[in-house]
């Protein structure tokens, strides 16, 4: 059976293959085994790309599979800059908040849509918020903006509230550092994220929400965004 699928991650293995990372529609992300893909007259060799459409041939019993087929199905979704960057950060959100070996095929399918929009130039925040907050929902993370976690009551448009982990929205008695403007939880709640102020609330939720999830970790993706960015400036 052939598998529609992105390369998210690959390193080399012993001296010509390679440990691929895989997305695939069918059967989530699974780790293969890439024999020889590395040696001069390889087929696979340049093909197993990040943003490549694939359809992938592969088996095995066990989580680490042999890749015995792969081609491209359209050419290489082409990202350059922040959309690179971008791409990279997509690729370790899928890596690390997927388990292996389970399919999602309906986030397979949004990260494709969303990889399309990234090189045709849509919003950069508002294409990674949507992806971010339906990675939140589908795994069953995500929070009701419109009530009160604690009292259960509708969020008050012209009050203040405060994110807790794991639990929701808590109404501040005053303004607080760090707290989300009642009327900015709504916004969130529609996804409407045409105001820029809504656009920030909605960038710092992501961090606080996903955040236990990734375990802590420093995201090589928004390293290499943030080294970029500090040679653009020196140049």
């Amino acid at each position: 059976m052939a598998h529609a699928a992105f390369v998210i991650h690959s390193r080399p293995y012993r001296e010509t293959s390679q440990l691929v990372e895989v997305f695939t529609r069918e059967q989530g992300r699974q780790s293969l085994v890439a024999r020889g893909s590395r040696q001069p007259r390889s087929s696979l060799k340049g093909l197993l790309q990040p943003f490549v459409p694939l359809r992938l041939g592969f088996a095995g019993k066990g989580e680490l599979k042999n890749l015995h087929h792969a081609e491209a199905t359209a050419p290489a979704i082409r990202l350059t800059g922040t959309a690179l960057y971008s791409g990279l950060y997509l690729n370790e959100l899928i890596y690390y908040l997927l388990e292996t070996q389970t399919p999602f095929d309906e986030v397979f399918d949004a990260y494709h849509d969303t990889l399309k929009k990234l090189a045709n130039g849509d919003g950069i925040e508002p294409c990674l918020r949507h992806f971010e907050f339906y990675m939140l929902n589908i795994l069953g993370y995500g929070v009701d903006f419109t009530q009160d976690a604690r009292s259960g009551s509708a969020v008050c448009p012209e009050g203040w509230y405060q994110y807790q982990p794991e639990s929701g929205f808590i109404a501040l008695a005053k303004h607080e550092p760090g707290a989300y403007p009642g009327d900015h939880l709504y916004a969130l709640a529609e996804l409407d994220l045409s105001r820029a102020e809504v656009l920030v609330s909605a960038k710092r939720f992501s961090r606080q929400a996903l955040g236990p999830y990734l375990g802590g970790r420093t995201l090589r993706s928004r390293a290499l965004f943030i080294k970029g960015k500090r040679g653009s400036r020196s140049e």
